[in-house]
């Protein structure tokens, strides 16, 4: 029997006639995000533990609202890749007057990015940066590739549609494809990359995006994704990141999952929570048990 949510849901998808399948060079990041009949890389992490199948549904209807950190992000992929939303200068040293929120609410509408006077020089300052990085300035060579290209394909074990949007394609495909993917953060050094890694599931998306590739016929099993992180403060450190072999392949286990998750909640209409059913029993984390038990046991 069908449920009145699977009802809604099918509805819903049918409202909106989704991208065809393929890469598409021009599709907008609105007609992008607004395809709910396929999975993108974010929305298979958002599936998977610590979040949950109901996260990822709400999300997709309740779009969270922007965050400075969000827009300085947004504000350097323009800057750096040269597409994206429109960046506005609100000049006024704060924004807690009527006609300062006034104006921030006026390039919100326009689906703009508000920017301080120095929030405006700082992402100038690290597109800068960029430029003068040898392998940086290498990988987004204007000359050879282009910005926010996506794409969309069918699973072959579930027959779901998956999507990809590119932040850089090269255009100039001699021997093995390299993909950048243009991250920002408070600190790129190795060590914190590698707890970025586990936190946001970057090694996901590195598998998520190689498998892309190749579904898409734009490179071979030798694929990389490499990922471009730049600080944001001066001097605007930038550090190139690859991902180690295991790393890739338990990214590229997890998504599977993932996508078997989407694939059975699309099919149901059913998207679960933390405990829906039945209680989690949980053990104390691995530190604390071995502590404890030392002392108190």
């Amino acid at each position: 029997m069908t449920t009145t949510i699977e009802k809604s849901f099918q509805v819903e998808l049918a409202a909106v006639e989704p991208p065809a399948l393929g890469l598409h060079t021009d599709l907008s990041n609105e007609s992008y995000h607004a395809d709910k009949t396929s999975l993108s890389s974010s929305g298979a992490r958002k599936l998977l533990p610590p979040s949950c199948p109901a996260k990822f549904r709400y999300e997709q209807d309740n779009p969270p609202a922007p965050t400075k950190t969000f827009d300085y992000g947004n504000a350097a992929h323009k800057t750096v890749l040269g597409n994206g939303p429109k960046l506005i200068l609100v000049d006024h040293d704060a924004w807690t007057t009527k006609e300062a929120k006034a104006e921030v609410a006026e390039a919100r509408a326009e689906g703009g990015i508000p920017l301080k006077r120095h929030e405006m020089q700082m992402v100038k300052d690290m597109a800068a940066a960029i430029r003068r990085h040898p392998l940086a300035s290498a990988l987004l060579e204007p000359a050879y590739g282009a910005p926010e290209q996506s794409g969309f394909w069918i699973d072959g074990p579930t027959g779901i549609r998956r999507r990809v949007r590119f932040d850089w394609l090269p255009s100039i495909q001699s021997g093995r494809l390299i993909i950048p993917d243009y991250k920002t953060a408070a600190d790129a050094s190795d060590d914190a990359m590698q707890k970025d890694i586990a936190k946001y599931g970057y090694n996901c998306q590195a598998a998520w995006y190689e498998e892309a590739a190749q579904a898409l016929e734009l490179g071979g099993d030798d694929t990389e994704m490499l990922l471009i992180v730049q600080e944001k403060k001066a001097p605007y450190l930038v550090n190139i990141v690859g991902f180690e072999f295991f790393s890739r392949e338990i990214g590229r286990a997890k998504n599977r999952v993932a996508i078997e998750r989407f694939a059975e909640c699309q099919s149901t209409g059913y998207w679960p929570g933390y405990a829906d059913n039945e209680p989690n029993y949980l053990a104390l984390p691995g530190y604390a048990e071995n502590r404890d038990k030392e002392i108190y046991l």
